[in-house]
């Protein structure tokens, strides 16, 4: 169905019975995903996510980076979690089946684009009609999540996560923005417009740490889990 057809549809007249059907059905399929989900990942143990453009190459710095984070981290037995595709998701996974670690792909099903990547392991690809499920999923089972620079997916995620533990609905798990040069435009603009406004408090600019290197934002996460003697279980 093209965008505009899509449009028509949404105003179109629909009789009970039509609403009804649907959304019953719609319904018990959202169900599927929350509980095919809840049962796969609860098993997994402590996960960082990795969040980050589907676009990049493999030739790219971040794309490199990326493999060498979810490398780092995979060797302290933490698992990794990336959103399944290309780009930044594939080096996420790449980097920690590289070394036998367990390597998570939450794939979403995309019209034209969005294949899963080949370095999951099989009994850890989960894919998705809906992007509200995937992100509980990518938000319940993250003990921490490494953001590379990425388009508004990217965006999404990241303010996703900052919103929880803002709003205190998941613990303060450390979130680490990779590349100083991408997200310091945004990161200016936050601290200038929405703190200079008072919609965010002075507080809510510590919810986040820049880093420009893979040892750097690997260093963060465990340096968090230290503080608190905590170790991966697995």
């Amino acid at each position: 169905m093209t965008g505009e057809n899509k449009i028509r549809n949404s105003f179109a007249n629909k009789t009970w019975q039509e609403i009804k059907v649907k959304d019953s059905w719609q319904i018990f399929k959202i169900m599927s995903e929350f509980v095919d989900g809840f049962e796969k990942l609860a098993k997994i143990g402590p996960c960082v996510s990795i969040f980050g453009s589907a676009r990049t190459p493999e030739d790219h710095k971040y794309y490199q980076m990326t493999v060498e984070i979810a490398r780092l981290l995979a060797e302290k037995g933490y698992g990794v979690i990336s959103g399944g595709g290309p780009g930044i998701m594939e080096a996420a996974n790449r980097g920690a089946y590289s070394v036998g670690g367990k390597s998570v792909g939450l794939n979403i099903e995309l019209p034209f684009e969005q294949f899963h990547n080949k370095y999951i392991d099989r009994d850890k690809l989960l894919e998705f009609n809906y992007f509200f499920v995937r992100k509980v999923m990518f938000m319940k089972y993250s003990q921490g999540y490494i953001v590379m620079p990425g388009g508004f997916g990217t965006m999404d995620e990241l303010f996703e996560a900052i919103t929880l533990i803002q709003t205190g609905k998941i613990a303060r798990f450390p979130i680490v923005l990779v590349g100083k040069d991408y997200w310091s435009g945004l990161l200016e603009w936050v601290e200038k417009t929405m703190l200079g406004n008072a919609y965010i408090s002075d507080e809510d600019l510590k919810l986040y740490r820049v880093v420009d290197s893979a040892e750097d934002a690997v260093e963060h996460i465990f340096r968090f889990y230290d503080k608190y003697l905590l170790k991966p279980n697995f």
